[in-house]
């Protein structure tokens, strides 16, 4: 694991020490939304910290799986887990140590998934490879705009580095072939917890990976 790789780490495990949840407990709301249109099966929730989304979807009798890079963010999720009577696998480490089975997965859920720079491109392509032809991805994260929300309110959260949030044309190659659902940038207000309040803007895409 690189120094930035170390620092990020570091990072989300102070932020999910504490004993209050960061986001809330419940799920992101276009999550929500899109994933009770889907029939129930196997889903991977990368960078799912502490589990309000993974833990949604099994709620609604979803296979989860999730990975994060933070313990702490697992034992939160596991506890959010149990308080909700369901069960999910969560796996901690980063995504480039994986090697989940090819076409393994119903669907992935990416909701505010912000890797460092140098790797996003590379993860997305990488968690294509582990989705079934015909499977369904599901993204929220913020876009570059989401800079000039920052500084007009801190409380908004998310990266400060550019390169690190999204546009529409970087999704749009980063799942190239897919069918694209929904792609679209939009100002949203989160109530999501301490550290998603307010008015940001965002990328929401929904994609089916080709069936051949």
């Amino acid at each position: 694991m690189s120094q930035n790789d170390e620092s990020y780490k570091k990072q989300w495990d102070q932020r999910y020490r504490d004993e209050a949840f960061a986001y809330g407990k419940a799920p992101n709301d276009f999550f929500r939304d899109q994933i009770q249109l889907l029939t129930p099966g196997t889903i991977l929730m990368p960078a799912d910290g502490e589990g309000r989304n993974g833990v949604y979807a099994s709620t609604l009798g979803w296979n989860v799986t999730a990975v994060d890079l933070s313990i702490e963010g697992r034992s939160k999720a596991l506890r959010l887990a149990d308080e909700m009577d369901v069960a999910i696998e969560y796996l901690v480490g980063d995504l480039d140590n994986f090697g989940f089975p090819r076409e393994s997965f119903d669907a992935i859920g990416l909701v505010y998934a912000h890797f460092l720079a140098n790797k996003k491109s590379s993860i997305h392509r990488k968690l294509s490879t582990f989705l079934k032809p015909g499977g369904t991805v599901i993204f929220e994260a913020f876009s570059k705009r989401h800079l000039e929300y920052i500084k007009a309110n801190p409380k908004v959260g998310g990266p400060r580095e550019v390169d690190m949030l999204f546009s529409k044309d970087e999704l749009a190659a980063d799942f190239s072939g897919y069918e694209i659902l929904l792609l679209e940038e939009m100002e949203v207000v989160n109530e999501e917890g301490q550290y998603h309040s307010g008015a940001s803007s965002v990328i929401r895409f929904v994609g089916r990976k080709p069936k051949s």
